[in-house]
Order: C-alpha cells, then structure tokens, then sequence
C-alpha cells in the first residue's frame, strides 16, 4: 500500500476534524491538504494503524495550532467562526433541521469541547488515542468528552433532536 493510498482512506475523517476546528470549508480543506503533505514528506511513518491514524490527527491538530498563532490569536470564540453547513437538500423531513441543530450548536461550543466531540464523535478515535494526541490523560478525554456532550444536549434541548435510547444487550437485564 503506498503511502497515497493509506491517508486517502483517513481524508474524511480529517476533514471532518479540520472542520470542526476551522469553522470553515475551506481552511479545513486547507488544512487536511497541508496535514497531507506533511505526511507525504515525512521521513518516518508510524507503521501500525492506530498510531498511523493517531499521528495524522496529531499534525493536523499542530498545523491548525500553527495557523492560529500565526494570526495572533489565541483562541477562536464562536463569533469569530464563520458557519457554512454542508449542502443538505430539503426533502420533506426533519433530517435537514436536525443536521443544522447539531451543527450550529456544536460551533458554539467552546473549542477544547468542538475538538473533543470532533476527535469521539466524528472521527471515531479511542479515548486512548485522543489522550495521546491531546496530551492529556484519559481522564481529562473522559471528562472533556462527558462536558462536551451533556452541554450539546443542553443546547440542542428545544429543537427536534432527541437523545438516542440505549439498547440492552441480550442476556443483560
């Protein structure tokens, strides 16, 4: 597998991350492309999966720190994000609405929980991995991850979104 194929399979993940953390479709495309190439120009790759994918997010998160800095600001605050949503067409049901609900709640989280939700949630990455590429301990990803949904839910709270049911396993009663 060469190494165009291996983050090609990784590219909508990050940028889902990138989006979630840029606000915008095309620093995060900006974004994925710069954590692209430098990939491509690493001289080491981690060998296994996990950690392959742990380090891509790790120098997409660096190159969005990077950017950042170089705009002398220390953090984005939610008026600061531009949103555009992803073209969704109306097609007679609640899809669409749910979909913008989400989204615009989400923005006005504050980043560390924009990032936590992006990296669980939308990426798919363990608790594990997201401690690794946040620094932090488990704990910290737990309890960020914990926050970040229960102030989603708060926010979403009014509108049309209801929090899945859990299902019991079978044999558990």
């Amino acid at each position: 597998m060469t190494e165009h194929t291996r983050i090609e399979a990784y590219l909508p993940r990050l940028y889902g991350y990138a989006l979630s953390l840029a606000g915008d479709h095309h620093q995060a495309e900006d974004l994925v492309q710069e954590c692209a190439l430098r990939a491509l120009t690493a001289k080491n790759t981690p060998g296994d999966e996990p950690a392959y994918r742990a380090w891509l997010f790790r120098i997409l998160r660096n190159a969005f720190l990077d950017r950042v800095r170089r705009e002398r600001t220390a953090a984005l605050s939610a008026d600061e994000v531009n949103f555009a949503p992803d073209m969704e067409f109306w097609q007679g049901d609640e899809r669409f609405i749910t979909v913008l609900a989400v989204k615009l709640q989400m923005e006005k989280l504050p980043r560390r929980h924009r990032e936590i939700v992006a990296l669980i949630d939308i990426a798919g990455l363990s608790y594990a991995e997201a401690a690794v590429l946040l620094e932090v301990p488990v704990g910290t990803v737990m309890s960020r991850i914990s926050r970040a949904r229960r102030m989603l839910l708060e926010a979403i709270g009014s509108s049309n979104v209801r929090e899945l049911p859990v299902r019991k396993k079978k044999g558990i009663g």
